[in-house]
């Protein structure tokens, strides 16, 4: 039997589907004249990446002396961008808010003006980067060199578009800052909200899986391994039962932590104190005092014998049929993140 066309069903669908877009306005953004581009945004990213490591990303064969041509070309291209997203961003936050009669004029100029801003930054935020790209060298074994670290590395990535989408969330450009770190989100698995406030030297260790909530505030020299979750114990609620926002939701830690692999951390009254080691799958809900170290008690293991018998080795004791193995004391990974190697110049 052939395949039955649309025919004369085309108009009634079209009918049905248009008419499930007015009877909810939450799910479409007809009749409005602001949006911002998340393809564009995404090519700021990439631009950012490209000027913050040079001869990395984009361009090859850079030299000494072709390099300020190299920059000259970029800027231009990168503030065209930066002013027409965050121009965008700015006249739909008031768009939606019913105030562009009153506003709208400006958005343009205040837009310009803040890209020119956010350009005067780069330096300043490229000499964080390095420091972040450092301590994924130091704090990482299997590293060769920091070459590796930037060109392979998830949370290099992760880490250079937070620092950037941060600055504009200082500066309250709304939605891009959002939209740049849920794109490196959906790249590399690592959840860094842009209102998190992080300190030098910060270095996630495989990084897949990791939640770094808005009101986070974390200190200097701090590693991270992957699954690591600093979020909300709960959510404060007004009378009407809606969210409150502007609390502080999320933990603080402090320098020199070490946080192992799928530990949870919530509630913006949790504070890990520096020089704290918490360990894996550590479920922790209130404060650390300063150069202390958490674990959860060892899981005991049962190792059951294969069904047609014989001994099996577990550790260096045997286990024959019938018999259980003894419970096996596992202890946290060794402490590799908080003697940190001392630095070493890349080869």
């Amino acid at each position: 039997m052939e395949p039955k066309h649309l025919g004369g069903d085309l108009p009634r669908l079209v009918n049905r589907i248009v008419e499930s877009y007015f009877s909810d306005d939450r799910t479409h953004h007809i009749d409005w004249e602001y949006l911002p581009s998340t393809a564009s945004i995404i090519e700021i990213c990439n631009l950012l990446m490209e000027l913050t490591y040079p001869g990395y990303f984009g361009r090859m064969g850079l030299t000494r002396h072709n390099i300020a041509y190299h920059v000259g070309e970029l800027l231009p291209r990168l503030w065209d961008l930066l002013s027409d997203q965050i121009q965008q961003c700015l006249c739909f936050e008031q768009e939606r808010s019913g105030k562009m009669d009153e506003h709208g004029p400006a958005c343009r100029q205040k837009a310009m003006h803040l890209a020119s801003q956010f350009l005067e930054c780069i330096p300043e935020i490229r000499t964080l980067l390095a420091e972040d790209v450092q301590a994924a060298y130091d704090g990482d074994p299997a590293a060769f060199n920091t070459a590796e670290c930037i060109l392979a590395y998830p949370a290099v990535l992760a880490i250079s578009i937070y620092r950037y989408a941060h600055k504009l969330y200082e500066m309250n450009v709304p939605l891009m800052p959002r939209i740049m770190t849920e794109y490196a989100h959906r790249v590399t698995g690592i959840d860094i909200h842009p209102g998190a406030r992080i300190g030098r030297s910060f270095f996630i260790d495989h990084g897949t899986g990791v939640v770094i909530g808005e009101t986070t505030e974390i200190g200097d020299n701090v590693k991270l391994y992957q699954g690591v979750t600093l979020g909300a114990l709960s959510f404060p609620k007004d009378e009407r039962g809606r969210l409150l926002r502007g609390h502080k939701r999320h933990p603080t830690v402090g320098n020199n932590v070490t946080i192992y692999a799928n530990a949870i951390v919530l509630g913006g009254e949790t504070v890990i104190g520096d020089g704290c080691v918490v360990g894996g799958s550590v479920f922790l809900t209130r404060p650390v005092a300063p150069g202390h170290e958490v674990s959860i008690t060892p899981p005991v293991l049962q190792v059951r014998p294969p069904r047609r018998g014989g001994p099996i080795e577990v550790g260096p004791a045997t286990a024959t049929v019938g018999q259980v193995a003894a419970p096996t004391e596992l202890r946290n990974p060794p402490r590799r993140g908080d003697a940190r190697r001392a630095k070493r110049s890349p080869p």
